[in-house]
């Protein structure tokens, strides 16, 4: 643990402390090498290993935990093209606000303690506010904040809420401790209310279908780097409650799951529906973020050995595939000012290497064998056929309008005939390719040996 600790308030010191001529630089290599120091996590992810009382890494948080650190070089390196035009205070306040993000989501990956981790799981919301409503470019960012706030507050009061009563009732919230006691949750008045009431805030975190509509809108009004951590790690916040709480809980309280999961299989295809008619590049790869974790929500409910690493898999690909996403849609902003699909093709003339990350990105989103999207969704697809035969219509043809809607999103953005407004753009940079490498090439190691993360 000394290990990453060190590095990560190095890390954050580094925002205010390193010269304004080497900021960017200082902070991209501090970051990467807490990256390259939590990869030893993967070697102790089979066994639980207790750190404190307050703090524990297992099987399900050491992926969470290395995916986190992972992706804060690439979104610094993301950022720099933009922010660094701007007076050296507000680039060091982004970066420690960016900083205080990952670190505040690491701590929540890591908390032993239910309390704990709902402080820390609300506390993640503060940072990504300030990064949307200070550096967003749209004038709509501050009602984009205001959705993230109270959508996210809503199902939150009921997590306080079920939590304290847990605890007035159990008389302890460690999860280690909780572990051994899954039928004192059944023995609960009103127990079916209260296991609604602690699913909701992470429901809303994924997000479920229905109450989805914080994210795009967040997504089309953050800049760079908040999209990046709000697909990349953020929504796995969601997912990673989901699991714990269903661990902990008792098997005859998921008589209410058959009506969740049946629903959020309906989410997925609708979600997948609707990116087959955005026209915005960062809507559709939003909505595109709501269809895939609709299956991660059905698989954690089913609670199989199958489903949990499924749902493990997807929240990995899908950290690292989206976010390379919204990348490259950065890639397209930042040369044409215009998110819009139609103002972008023909890309693929003036920008052959971009336009071969973009269909090795799309063919990863829409899970081509073998990659590790196709070993997450397979296993969950397998996992929801034994729970019930009648999912494999839902299923099908929400993987037909995935297919579909990615293929929509390379064919518009790249191919058909070049506008004359782009022939004059700049040319990509190293920084863009290494980027995205950092994105890709980590997907297609997992791919090779996917017993790294479950």
């Amino acid at each position: 643990m000394l290990t990453i600790s060190i590095p990560l308030a190095l890390l954050l010191l580094s925002s205010w402390l390193f010269p304004a001529k080497r900021l960017w630089e200082a902070s991209t290599i501090a970051s990467l090498l807490l990256a390259t120091l939590s990869l030893t996590w993967f070697y102790s992810h089979k066994t639980f290993l207790f750190i404190n009382p307050y703090f524990t890494i297992d099987q399900i948080s050491s992926p969470l935990l290395v995916l986190t650190c992972w992706l804060t070089a690439p979104t610094l390196l993301a950022s720099q093209s933009k922010i660094s035009k701007e007076p050296i205070s507000r680039q060091r306040a982004y970066i420690f606000t960016i900083i205080m993000l990952q670190t505040t989501t690491l701590l929540a990956f890591l908390a032993n303690n239910l309390v704990l981790f709902f402080i820390m799981f609300e506390a993640t919301m503060i940072p990504t506010l300030i990064v949307i409503t200070r550096w967003g470019a749209q004038k709509e960012r501050m009602m984009a904040g205001t959705y993230l706030l109270f959508y996210t507050l809503f199902g939150s009061m009921a997590l306080l809420t079920a939590l304290l009563f847990f605890h007035e009732n159990i008389g302890t919230l460690s999860l280690s401790t909780l572990k051994d006691l899954p039928s004192q949750f059944n023995s609960l008045p009103l127990a079916p209310m209260w296991w609604i009431a602690c699913f909701l805030a992470f429901l809303i975190k994924m997000p479920l279908y229905g109450v989805h509509l914080w994210l795009p809108k967040a997504h089309v009004e953050a800049p760079i780097a908040g999209s990046m951590i709000l697909a990349g790690t953020l929504l796995k916040l969601g997912g990673y409650g989901i699991l714990r709480m269903g661990l902990v809980m008792d098997d005859s309280l998921l008589t209410m799951a058959p009506p969740l999961i049946i629903f959020s299989l309906l989410g997925v295809f609708l979600s997948a529906i609707l990116c087959s008619r955005q026209t915005d590049l960062k809507s559709l790869i939003a909505f595109s973020s709501v269809s895939h974790m609709g299956l991660v929500i059905a698989a954690s409910m089913i609670k199989t050995e199958w489903s949990i690493a499924g749902s493990m898999i997807l929240m990995i690909s899908h950290g690292l595939v989206s976010s390379a996403l919204f990348c490259l849609a950065n890639t397209s902003y930042e040369r044409t000012n215009s998110r819009t699909m139609m103002l972008l093709q023909g890309s693929q003339i003036i920008f052959p290497l971009t336009a071969a990350w973009w269909l090795t990105a799309t063919l990863l989103n829409l899970a081509l064998p073998p990659s590790l999207n196709f070993i997450g969704e397979l296993s969950i697809l397998t996992s929801l056929f034994q729970w019930s035969n009648f999912t494999l219509i839902l299923t099908g043809l929400s993987i037909i309008f995935t297919t579909s809607y990615s293929l929509y999103l390379f064919w518009s953005s790249q191919r058909e005939h070049l506008p004359p407004h782009t022939k004059l753009l700049i040319p990509t940079q190293t920084r863009e390719h290494a980027l995205l490498a950092l994105h890709i090439i980590p997907i297609l190691f997992i791919t090779l040996k996917p017993t790294m993360i479950y």
